[in-house]
């Protein structure tokens, strides 16, 4: 098999960890091999600059007479017991990645909103330099079924406007140690509020560094960016309403798997068949009281139980690669027939299809024909070749079917 890199890409040009920047997905393992996660990562851009100004908060759109929008006291709990002043965190305190400071455990994720850091510039320049690849030092052995490596299959632009064709999807910002980094997400829906959704798909490497590292921060979904699928440079000049048409989307809840967080490396390691993660999102400045899914319209159904994949003709990845020959700020998408990856026999196989995105691809939805002949979340980007000609992503259990049920349960009264 050939070398794998993750899919990240990180302004720095630094190897990365386990990085979600423009692609934010993992493209890793397999015997012997040297693999990437298909992420995004970071820029040592001092975070968007001055963020003296800016104003955290729960994000739910409301907020006082001079538009602040408050945080709640669950979340000023939290931050405090951790020793985190609210205050300080949103004048750039949140760079401070010392071990001791960086929040790991499955209950410790707090995203206070810091309104207008993501700006149009900050977004476009998250995608900036793809990682190196990376040592096959926590790679397990190709064990288990494993079907021959699909041919490469081309990515396809998404025609533009984005939001008529793939509506659900969408680009997912954030920052860790090195700085922005970018992933791809997918809007779902939430059993607890039929068609009022505030959920969203992606993998568990775009918002947690696993094993060695722990929750990233600022965390925001950009549903349709950049709609009109302008190039990198018409966008310099491009307003924040035309790169994020449906609005900026802060998580104000995440959660990912346990074998991610407890094995998840830089190369997927032995957390990749579980790389995936829920996120619940609340508007940055108000959507007059509609959900995310009410704002763009759609969300999908996520299957749990999909066909085998002998069964399976055809899955359909979409996402926004940004290592080349891709920058980040278009959509693509590659539809194949899938196959599988065994990368530990005891652990689930991984499907695997042909496709040319690279890093920022990652969390990406994989789509398919549901239980009811509808199309539904079937996996979501994980891992790849450096060489960027094919892409695995985690068949989605009971493990991936507890995390949506929770995030929907703990949302349910609100």
């Amino acid at each position: 098999m050939r070398p794998i890199r993750p899919l990240f890409t990180a302004r720095s040009g630094r190897s990365a960890r386990t990085r979600t920047s423009p692609v934010a997905a993992a493209v890793a393992l397999g015997a012997a091999l040297v693999l990437t996660a298909t992420a995004c990562g970071p820029s040592e851009d001092n975070a968007g600059g001055d963020s003296s100004s800016a104003q955290p908060g729960d994000s739910e759109g409301g907020g006082s007479g001079d538009d602040k929008i408050q945080i709640p006291a669950d979340l000023q709990d939290r931050l405090k017991e951790h020793g985190i002043d609210l205050d300080k965190w949103k004048n750039g305190a949140w760079k401070n990645w010392d071990k001791d400071d960086w929040l790991r455990e499955a209950g410790d994720f707090v995203n206070p909103i810091i309104e207008d850091l993501w700006d149009p510039d900050r977004m476009r320049d998250a995608d900036k330099n793809p990682d190196r690849s990376v040592d096959d030092n926590d790679i397990s052995g190709d064990q288990g079924v494993t079907d021959p490596t699909p041919k490469p299959v081309e990515a396809a632009a998404v025609q533009a406007p984005y939001h008529g064709r793939a509506a659900e999807s969408g680009k997912l910002f954030f920052d860790g140690p090195e700085g922005s980094m970018v992933c791809s997400a997918t809007v779902v829906k939430d059993p607890a509020h039929p068609g009022k959704s505030n959920m969203v798909w992606t993998a568990g490497h775009c918002v947690h560094a696993g094993a060695k590292g722990g929750w990233y921060r600022n965390m925001v979904f950009v549903p349709s960016y950049n709609n009109s699928g302008k190039s990198a440079e018409e966008l310099r000049n491009a307003p924040k309403e035309e790169v994020a048409p449906y609005g900026v989307w802060w998580g104000d809840w995440a959660q990912t798997s346990d074998q991610w967080i407890e094995q998840g490396g830089p190369t997927g390691g032995k957390g990749a068949p579980y790389d995936f993660a829920v996120m619940h999102v609340k508007p940055e400045k108000g959507s007059e009281g509609k959900s995310l899914e009410e704002t763009v319209g759609s969300a999908l159904p996520v299957d749990f139980n999909a066909p085998a994949v002998p069964e399976i003709k055809t899955m359909t990845a979409t996402g926004y690669p940004a290592a080349p020959p891709f920058d980040g700020q278009k959509l693509f998408q590659c539809a194949d027939k899938p196959g599988r990856l065994s990368l530990n026999k005891p652990d689930p196989t991984m499907y695997r299809v042909g496709c040319t995105m690279t890093g920022g691809s990652s969390g990406g939805g994989w789509v398919a024909q549901g239980q009811d002949g509808k199309p539904a979340l079937v996996s979501n980007t994980s891992i790849g070749p450096v060489t960027a000609g094919w892409l695995a992503g985690p068949r989605l259990g009971k493990e991936a079917k507890g995390i949506y049920g929770a995030v929907s349960k703990k949302f349910a009264d609100q």
